[in-house]
């Protein structure tokens, strides 16, 4: 009987150990077979969509050149007076009238041309916070319509024009007020930008160039930056409006190649259940791949189509679908957290460090210069490193050089600039890290509202940041001290995040959810 009972139980042992039922294959890996490698055109398709983020990149900084205040000087004879000298008030407005003189035409500054000098700081300021007052509601506001009505490319185009539009019509604007509700209207378009176009021209390659792509998109928003001093510094005796019409100009006729160039995302087609024209997008790549045609998955494409009740129509559905699962909530808040302390002192930093010079167009070149090597930088931990702790050593680092600036005596100028300037390069390059890891936390089908809302917590940091400058003038310690403090526990929840170097995208939540119990159970296994 034991015999026999061993010989019996023995298929049953066998069975048990057999592997499991393969797994249909996923978008990502049905989409790597249509197209196959990426090809240099493809890639540069891509490159051209990620060239967004230099017109956004213009939008976000150009009140540093539109926005100053202009040098003075004391008027004719009126210099031996020493009611004229500089030294004697802190501003012109404190000086009789005609003693002084701006050093150069009224028109190339708002404050000089509305004659805003004695207006007060909320006044002066008014235009730069209704901007990134606009971008925290339209963050809020069209972040979930690039996932469910619009798609990456319409949202992209439409964001692109309407920042563009404003930014043609604040040429125009008569006054103070005029213009601070344009530049309302232009961050409010300006929002979405950078996560559209993030999210669109790394879904158009195969995961093989995807980091090479985000990498792209962050030399793109430097270029962006860079060509500001470039542009200010030719027309410095023009007037600001030029400035606002020569950034928005070409941002309407990159949106119009945009249009014809650029491909939608076949991974959102595919999620919203669209797949015949997901199957014509991919033909076109495999074509310009010079990839044969895949028949076999092609067709199993079908079989992805249904996404069940991931396909709502609603603008908030998105949020609907993550706020019933507990991972994606803790996911989410705990990057929330991480991009908050961040873009505090990504915002903050160069407020609180000053000109590097007292050349205005130096100084905002060698601030703009320091996001190209954290760019070299951030494509390098994303070949070779893993995302969290990249991001918890880069915190960690820009922590500790924060908090140094604060203990270091004002006397030691050099020692402080060092420090600031490392703290913000490291600052620069976990900016970068974390929305590349936002993109691959999530599946495609809340992909593009998950790194909205990362990208909101950073603009809410930067909102925070001036505040803590001004607080910061006599005491170094409520600037750089709780910079430091600030992004230093940020670090300490990207800790919470599971790593996703080398891992597949997935596409829709159930997709993820397999794939985590999948990676839980085989870590439980190399347990055992």
């Amino acid at each position: 009987m034991a015999m026999g009972d061993n010989t019996d139980t023995a298929p049953l042992l066998t069975s048990h150990k057999a592997k499991p039922a393969k797994q249909p294959p996923s978008i990502d890996d049905l989409i790597e077979a249509c197209i196959g490698d990426t090809g240099a055109m493809q890639l540069l398709k891509a490159v051209f969509v990620a060239f967004a983020w230099a017109f956004d990149a213009q939008q976000v900084f150009i009140s540093v050149f539109t926005d100053a205040e202009p040098r003075w000087h004391c008027a004719g004879s009126a210099g031996g007076n020493s009611s004229c000298a500089p030294a004697a008030a802190a501003a012109p407005c404190a000086l009789p009238g005609g003693t002084w003189v701006w050093d150069r035409p009224a028109r190339t500054s708002v404050v000089s041309e509305w004659a805003l000098q004695c207006a007060g700081p909320a006044l002066v300021s008014l235009p730069a916070s209704s901007f990134f007052a606009g971008c925290l509601a339209g963050g809020f506001l069209l972040t979930t319509l690039a996932d469910s009505l619009l798609g990456r490319k319409k949202m992209l185009l439409v964001s692109l024009v309407s920042m563009s539009a404003a930014g043609v019509l604040t040429a125009f604007a008569p006054n103070i007020w005029a213009y601070a509700a344009l530049r309302f209207v232009s961050g409010f378009a300006r929002s979405i930008v950078g996560t559209c176009t993030l999210v669109l021209s790394t879904e158009l390659v195969g995961r093989r160039w995807r980091d090479t792509v985000s990498v792209a998109a962050f030399f793109c928003y430097s270029v962006g930056f860079l060509s500001l001093p470039a542009l200010a510094f030719a027309l410095r005796e023009a007037s600001w409006r030029s400035m606002y019409f020569w950034t928005s100009a070409p941002c309407l006729c990159y949106a119009a190649l945009l249009y014809f160039l650029a491909q939608e995302s076949p991974r959102w087609l595919l999620v919203r259940g669209r797949t015949q024209e997901a199957v014509e997008t991919l033909r076109q790549i495999a074509s310009r791949n010079g990839s044969s045609t895949n028949t076999t998955s092609f067709s199993m494409l079908d079989a992805c189509s249904s996404m069940s009740d991931e396909n709502g129509g609603g603008v908030f559905d998105t949020l609907r679908m993550m706020s019933g699962r507990p991972w994606a909530i803790r996911r989410l808040a705990a990057i929330m957290v991480a991009g908050f302390g961040v873009g505090m002192v990504y915002f903050g930093m160069p407020l609180g460090v000053g000109s590097l010079g007292p050349n205005l167009y130096l100084s905002t070149t060698y601030n703009a210069l320091a996001e190209v090597p954290s760019a070299v930088l951030s494509w390098l931990l994303v070949a070779r490193a893993g995302r969290r702790a990249s991001v918890v050593a880069l915190a960690a680092s820009a922590g500790a050089c924060s908090l140094a600036c604060a203990a270091i005596p004002r006397g030691a100028g050099a020692a402080r600039m060092a420090a600031e300037l490392a703290s913000f390069f490291a600052t620069c390059t976990a900016y970068d890290l974390i929305l590349i890891y936002s993109i691959e936390l999530f599946p495609t089908s809340v992909r593009n509202s998950a790194v909205g809302l990362v990208r909101q917590a950073m603009v809410l940091g930067g909102v925070a940041a001036p505040v803590l400058v001004a607080l910061g003038r006599e005491r170094s310690i409520w600037s750089f001290g709780v910079f430091g403090l600030a992004i230093g526990s940020a670090g300490v929840f990207a800790a919470c995040l599971p790593e996703t170097r080398g891992k597949t995208m997935s596409d829709t939540m159930q997709e993820e959810e397999r794939n985590e119990a999948s990676c839980t159970s085989t870590s439980m296994l190399v347990v055992v």
